[in-house]
């Protein structure tokens, strides 16, 4: 059975996407008993996504549509305020549970 419930994931897309991407991989194993409902999968983002506005909209809706948020977090995330710290703003904000999950060992 799979699991139903989208989950937004928070990383820095810099540098550490290979762990979002690992998670993508899991879920898409058969060998691998991992499932997620991703949320970043929901609908993408088109080339107006260097605008902050747009992105932070299109980020929104997602979060609204999750049941819980996963932030990846590595070396560099602390340092990050444009999304990540409001992503995680935006979590509180809705009552969203968040999962925390050390990249640095």
């Amino acid at each position: 059975m799979a699991y139903s419930d989208p989950t937004y994931v928070i990383f820095d897309g810099d540098e550490d996407a290979w762990a979002y991407r690992f998670m993508k991989g899991w879920n898409a194993s058969e060998n691998v008993s991992f499932e997620f409902a991703n949320a970043h999968d929901l609908d993408n983002m088109t080339s107006r996504a260097q605008d902050e506005d747009y992105v932070k909209r299109n980020l929104r809706n997602r979060m609204n549509g999750s049941s819980q948020v996963l932030v990846l977090i590595g070396e560099k995330t602390k340092n990050l305020f444009r999304f990540v710290r409001w992503e995680m703003e935006l979590a509180l904000d809705l009552g969203l549970p968040i999962i925390a999950a050390n990249l640095n060992g």
